[in-house]
């Protein structure tokens, strides 16, 4: 395996022996990752990225060996020969691979010394995150990290493998393009030959991949890398990965179908998780913002939205009548058992929790044995409360949580509080898997802003056939061919069946405020290509850094890539972006005042 190193060549990885390898003379080469000197005896345990192996140097057998193996330290690089023995009964250590035997030493080469490392090499180490990004070369050495990436590997592997079976082709696609709006800031890169003008690097291929559509290449598939310069949070990078795709002759369904298919053979095998033949749930996007307050909902426990406007419209209760009167809504949410389990103290934070997120506030019961502790009942009646636990379910020990507000807030505010208390709870298991399918999103948004309707997605998403009617009477109630797949309260990808008609495509342009001339300079030469036939088509992507994120149980993509950025876009190992020469600049024709 591989070339010689000073005489030796390697013959194993550290974990590719076992008690089958005994009696064998082997090489072995990696970190020394622990040492220690019994006195006569010194036991190294060797690591590469295959694992642990023990390695013994034995002052009886070769003093001048022991001798050398005494100036080890940590993360010095080796090379050693010797013969793999079976250890004693007693000194077997069931927790790694390899702990049924060990190599006697007979020869060592020190490959290369280190200092004492700033972070811990172990697995699971508890290091400050910007230490170890500052570091990054030497935390990517720590075994659970490795292993995200060796999940990555076979992730990427499998998706090459699965859409090549299924008929796609991987097809690259420029990463210096032209700047189009596709609802973020693009990354701009000026050009030396074309003075003043810029190049923007790809926030996705949706336009290259829609004009193979037009090349006639059917079944298009990339691991693409994009950019965005947006603000960054747990899940969100400056660049990040998508398993791109677009299909021709398709519909929902057939592009559901094929991608489902793909989620179900990655889990099962690389994880070994089962996620069964039947097809996963479909929610429309209205009814997982009235259960859940989402459009990318956490289906792994209830404390779902349950709407109580009809019940309070007429209340006594202001903040619930006024709502309602004006066009809001009154929701609530029973957190089962809370009542007993949250004190008064954190029931308040719970209050300031909401307030984040626009709530004016929250209102609350808490559900007793033979009472109700609660500010808010005594502007009810009697009849009402009675409505309202009847339609909540309510138990003694529940703790009923109100919000009233227009829709969205209602929304965000509920919906990110049921998962605030299941965080509490410790409901968010990360061994369990629920996926859903969100559809029928709405096709356009009210910009109060701008005073206009604004595409969700993007412009080139059809709306479904039996909304068209409403396009130029009602586009608020024009849904869309559009669905997201969602995995544990996080959007795992998502994507469309496109327009392919010019004269809808003119109209969807139209209602968003795009005139004909800044849709030719915009997207001319999409357009252009529409003219000469276009099949129907549609797509989708996958987030693969959010993919690995869940599958490897991580709460941040910044473990699955190998040399992330931090919160302010910036590499704390290489110092990107820094400064560069003023040569450079002026050849780009920049000046910078900074």
């Amino acid at each position: 395996m591989g070339e010689s190193i000073y005489g030796l060549k390697r013959s194993h990885r550290c974990a590719e022996l076992d008690i089958a390898n005994v009696g064998q003379k082997v090489t072995v080469m990696g970190w020394v990752h622990k040492r220690r000197d019994l006195g006569g005896v010194i036991f190294i345990d060797l690591r590469d990225r295959s694992g642990v192996l023990q390695v013994v140097f034995n002052s009886a057998i070769s003093s001048d060996l022991f001798n050398k193996a005494e100036t080890l330290r940590n993360e010095y690089v080796i090379a050693l020969n010797g013969e793999v023995v079976k250890r004693d009964p007693d000194t077997v250590n069931p927790k790694i691979k390899t702990g049924e035997i060990e190599v006697m030493a007979s020869e060592l080469r020190i490959l290369s010394s280190a200092e004492t490392p700033p972070i811990y090499i172990e697995e699971d180490s508890d290091v400050n995150e910007t230490l170890r990004l500052k570091y990054r070369y030497l935390d990517l050495r720590r075994p659970d990290m490795q292993q995200n990436f060796f999940l990555r590997h076979k992730v990427t592997k499998l998706a090459r493998d699965y859409y090549d079976v299924n008929g796609f082709l991987e097809i690259e696609t420029p990463i210096l393009q032209k700047s189009t709006p596709e609802g973020a800031r693009d990354y701009l890169v000026p050009s030396r030959v074309h003075p003043g003008r810029f190049y923007a690097l790809p926030q996705s291929p949706q336009l290259f991949k829609q004009l193979l559509m037009v090349s006639g290449f059917d079944r298009y598939m990339q691991i693409a890398k994009c950019f965005r310069d947006e603000d960054l949070r747990a899940d969100r990078q400056p660049e990040f990965t998508q398993i791109d795709l677009e299909m021709s002759f398709v519909n929902v369904e057939d592009v559901i179908e094929v991608n489902e298919g793909f989620v179900k053979k990655v889990f099962k095998e690389t994880l070994d998780v089962d996620l069964g033949t039947a097809p996963f749930i479909r929610m429309p996007y209205q009814e997982a913002m009235d259960r859940f307050g989402s459009d990318k909902p956490d289906i792994r426990f209830g404390m779902e939205l349950v709407n109580l406007s009809d019940i309070v419209s007429e209340s006594g209760f202001k903040v619930f009548a006024d709502a309602v009167r004006n066009g809001g809504s009154v929701r609530a949410i029973n957190a089962k058992g809370c009542a007993r389990i949250f004190s008064r103290r954190e029931i308040d934070s719970l209050v300031e929790f909401v307030k984040t997120y626009k709530a004016k506030g929250m209102a609350w019961i808490a559900v007793e044995e033979n009472e109700l502790k609660s500010a808010i009942t005594k502007f009810l009646t009697e009849d009402e409360v009675n409505k309202i636990l009847d339609r909540v379910k309510a138990e003694p020990g529940d703790l009923i949580c109100f919000c009233a507000d227009k829709n969205k807030i209602v929304y965000d505010s509920l919906g990110q509080l049921r998962l605030e208390i299941a965080r509490r709870l410790n409901l968010l298991n990360k061994n369990e898997f629920k996926f859903l399918w969100v559809t029928q999103f709405p096709l356009f948004e009210y910009d109060e802003e701008e005073k206009r309707w604004v595409a969700v997605h993007h412009p080139f998403t059809s709306p479904m056939d039996e909304d068209i009617q409403y396009l130029d009477t009602d586009p608020g109630k024009v849904r869309a061919k559009a669905y997201d797949i969602v995995l544990n309260g996080t959007e795992l990808g998502g994507g469309s069946i496109r327009i392919h008609s010019s004269e809808l495509q003119a109209k969807m342009f139209r209602l968003i405020g795009i005139s004909e001339e800044q849709a030719a300079e915009r997207f001319g030469f999409l357009l252009e290509a529409f003219k000469y036939g276009t099949p129907p088509h549609g797509g989708m992507a996958f987030g693969l850094d959010r993919l690995i994120m869940l599958m490897a149980g991580k709460s941040s993509i910044r473990d699955v890539i190998a040399f992330p950025k931090v919160q302010n876009a910036s590499c704390l190992m290489s110092n990107a972006p820094d400064i560069v020469e003023p040569k450079q600049l002026k050849e780009l024709h920049i000046r910078s005042d900074v």
